[in-house]
């Protein structure tokens, strides 16, 4: 099982090169109270490393890889284009396939995303059954997923800014 404690991941302190990093939010409407907690604990995170935020905000999860690559399509060429996305949603299980569908579709878009894209997007997309299991991602046993994807966003564009 994935827990926090397997991972440095956290360790976010000293991230060189993110401070002023331009890094969208993409959020879903859908499971606002859960959604909205992974939102404030990615801006928290991101305002923690000095980086610049914006929130876009779409009706569900199927919907965030159109936002992010039209976002993009309309700023890359502009000073403030965006370094990294972060896409966040929260997708349970309900008594239909709708949920594998759904799940698929916006982890199939955001793998195409990162492949295409010049900077990455994160997945910080919970696909749980419950809504314990979906408390225990934001801020509960499992961490908090929404600081997690940020964190993750900073060090993939210090990395970049490796190469």
């Amino acid at each position: 099982m994935a827990e926090v404690g397997n991972s440095n991941l956290l360790a976010a302190t000293g991230i060189p090169g993110v401070k002023g990093a331009c890094v969208i939010i993409v959020r879903t409407e859908w499971n606002a109270a859960i959604v909205g907690a992974l939102e404030e604990g990615a801006k928290a995170a991101l305002e923690k490393a000095g980086a610049l935020c914006r929130v876009i905000t779409v009706p569900g999860a199927f919907e965030i890889p159109f936002a992010i690559r039209a976002y993009w399509d309309v700023h890359k060429y502009k000073d403030d284009k965006p370094q990294a996305f972060i896409a966040l949603g929260c997708v349970l299980r309900g008594d239909t396939p709708h949920f594998e569908y759904v799940c698929r579709a916006v982890t199939d878009g955001v793998v195409q995303l990162n492949m295409t894209l010049p900077i990455p997007t994160i997945f910080g997309v919970l696909t749980v059954d419950n809504q314990q299991q979906a408390d225990e991602r934001i801020g509960g046993i499992h961490g908090h997923k929404g600081e997690e994807a940020a964190i993750t966003a900073l060090k993939m564009i210090a990395l970049k800014k490796s190469f």
